[in-house]
C-alpha cells in the first residue's frame, strides 16, 4: 500500500488493514478540503521561496483538475493507496513528476488532516445552521397559526394547566435559538487554522501561517503549534456537544408527538402515508418516523461521551486513536441532517385537533385560573386555594375557558414571537 510515511519497510497486510480501518471510506468526504488546503499551502510555499512561481502555477492547475474530479464523483482511492492525502500526492507526482513531490514541504500529515477536518466541520456546521433555521421558521409559522388553539399542559405527566399549540410549538422554536449558540461555538472552534503546526512542533521553514489563514478563510489561527494539534479531538468534541444539544431538543419534540398522536390523547395526527400500520391490528397508525427520530437523536446525544472517552488520558501530540473519531462523528452528522429534515417535513403535515377541551377530563386544569381570579378580586391566595379545592372535592368546580386571560410576555396570550425571532437572529452565525 502506498503511504506518505513509507521508509522502505512494509507493514504486514494484517497490521495495515487493522490500522487503516474505515479511513479510506470516510476520508473521501475530506477530499475536496484536502485540495483546498494544498492549494493554500503551495501558494504560501511560493511566497517564501520554497516553490518557483511556475511550479506553483503548475501544481495549482493540476489540483484544480483533481478538485473537478472530486466534484464530478470521478475521484477514486486506488486499492493500494492508504488515504486521500497519499492519493492526491500520487496523482500529482504521476502527472508532474518531481514537482509533485514538493507539495508536502513544510507540513505533516497531522496538520494536513486537521485542516481538512476543520474545513469540513465548518461546512457541516453551516449546513446544520441552515437546516435549523428552516425548522425554526416552520415552528414559528405553526406557532402563530395555532396560537389560539388550547391544549393541556402537563407536569409529572399529569394534567396541570392550560397551554396552547402556539406556546408548545414556540417553545421548540426558542429552544433551537438556544441550540444555535452551541452550534455557533462549535463553528468558532472549528474556524481556527492549524496549518503550519506540522507534526505539532512547527517547522524550520519560514512558513507564513497568516497567509494560509487568510487564503483558507479561517477567522483566526491556532497560534501555538502544540495547541493547534491539541485541536484534534477538541474540535470533534465541540461539534458533538452541539449536535447533542440539538438532538436533545428534537428528541423531546419527537416524544411529545408520539404521545400526542396516540389514541389516549388525540391532540395531533398525520396523513396515513406518513404513518405505518400493524401486521395484525387494522386500526393502528404508528408514529414510526417520530420513533426513528427519537432513537437517532439518542444515538447522537451519546457521541459527546463516546468522543470524550476516546480522547481521555492522551497526552499532547498526535495519537492514532484520533483516527477513530471520524467513525463516531461522521455518521452522527448524517443522522443529524436526516433528523432535522424529517422533523420539519412531519410538522409541515401535522393536523391539529382544535376541539381538545370539549373532553371533561380537562376541566380541572383551570383550577389555577379560578384561584388567580379570586386573588385578583381581593381574596388572600391561601383562602382562594382552599376555596377552589373544596369546589373540586364537592364536584362544584366550573370554569369557562373562554375567560382565559394570559397577557405576560411568553404566555398563552403573548407568545413573544418577535422576541424569539430576534433571539435567533442574534444567535446565528
Amino acid at each position: 500500500m502506498a503511504t506518505l510515511w513509507n521508509k522502505g519497510t512494509k507493514a504486514t497486510d494484517i497490521v495495515e488493514n487493522f490500522t487503516v480501518g474505515q479511513d479510506r471510506i470516510l476520508d473521501l468526504r475530506l477530499a475536496k478540503y484536502d485540495v483546498q488546503g494544498s492549494i493554500a499551502h503551495i501558494k504560501m510555499l511560493a511566497s517564501i521561496g520554497l516553490l518557483k512561481n511556475d511550479e506553483e502555477a503548475t501544481l495549482e492547475n493540476e489540483l484544480v483538475n483533481i478538485a473537478g474530479q472530486i466534484e464530478n464523483g470521478e475521484f477514486r482511492l486506488e486499492d493500494d493507496v492508504e488515504d486521500i492525502h497519499s492519493q492526491i500526492e500520487l496523482m500529482l507526482t504521476r502527472k508532474l513528476g518531481e514537482i509533485g513531490k514538493k507539495i508536502h514541504s513544510g507540513r505533516s500529515r497531522n496538520d494536513q488532516v486537521l485542516v481538512d477536518l476543520k474545513l469540513f466541520l465548518k461546512d457541516e456546521c453551516c449546513k446544520i445552521r441552515d437546516e435549523i433555521l428552516s425548522l425554526f421558521d416552520t415552528l414559528i409559522t405553526l406557532s402563530e397559526k395555532y396560537k389560539k388553539v388550547l391544549m393541556p399542559g402537563y407536569t409529572h405527566f399529569q394534567i396541570a394547566m392550560p397551554s396552547s399549540f402556539g406556546l408548545w410549538l414556540g417553545a421548540y422554536a426558542e429552544s433551537l435559538a438556544d441550540d444555535m449558540l452551541m452550534l455557533k461555538a462549535a463553528y468558532q472552534i472549528s474556524d481556527m487554522n492549524p496549518l503550519g503546526s506540522a507534526a505539532g512542533y512547527g517547522s524550520s521553514f519560514p512558513l507564513d501561517r497568516v497567509a494560509t489563514t487568510k487564503s483558507l478563510r479561517f477567522k483566526t489561527l491556532s497560534y501555538n503549534s502544540i495547541a493547534a494539534q491539541m485541536g484534534r479531538g477538541k474540535t470533534e468534541k465541540a461539534v458533538a456537544a452541539a449536535l447533542g444539544i440539538i438532538a436533545g431538543t428534537l428528541n423531546k419534540l419527537a416524544e411529545d408527538c408520539c404521545i400526542y398522536m396516540s389514541g389516549n390523547f388525540g391532540f395531533i395526527k398525520f396523513p396515513d402515508e406518513l404513518t405505518t400500520g400493524s401486521s395484525i391490528m387494522p386500526h393502528k397508525k404508528n408514529p414510526d418516523v417520530w420513533e426513528i427520530i427519537r432513537g437517532n437523536c439518542n444515538i447522537i446525544q451519546s457521541k459527546f461521551t463516546e468522543i470524550s472517552m476516546m480522547t481521555t488520558n492522551l497526552p499532547h501530540g498526535y495519537h492514532r486513536d484520533y483516527q477513530l473519531l471520524k467513525e463516531t462523528l461522521f455518521p452522527a452528522l448524517e443522522k443529524m441532517h436526516d433528523c432535522i429534515g424529517m422533523t420539519r417535513y412531519m410538522l409541515e403535515n401535522m393536523i391539529v385537533n382544535k376541539d381538545i377541551l370539549s373532553n371533561p377530563i380537562y376541566d380541572y386544569m383551570f383550577t389555577v385560573e379560578r384561584v388567580n381570579a379570586l386573588v385578583l378580586d381581593g381574596m388572600p391566595f391561601r383562602d382562594a386555594y382552599r376555596k377552589v379545592g373544596e369546589e373540586v372535592n364537592s364536584g362544584k368546580f366550573r370554569y369557562d375557558h373562554k375567560e382565559l386571560k394570559h397577557t405576560h410576555l411568553g404566555s398563552i396570550g403573548n407568545l413573544a414571537t418577535k422576541e424569539i425571532k430576534k433571539k435567533m437572529r442574534q444567535a446565528k452565525f
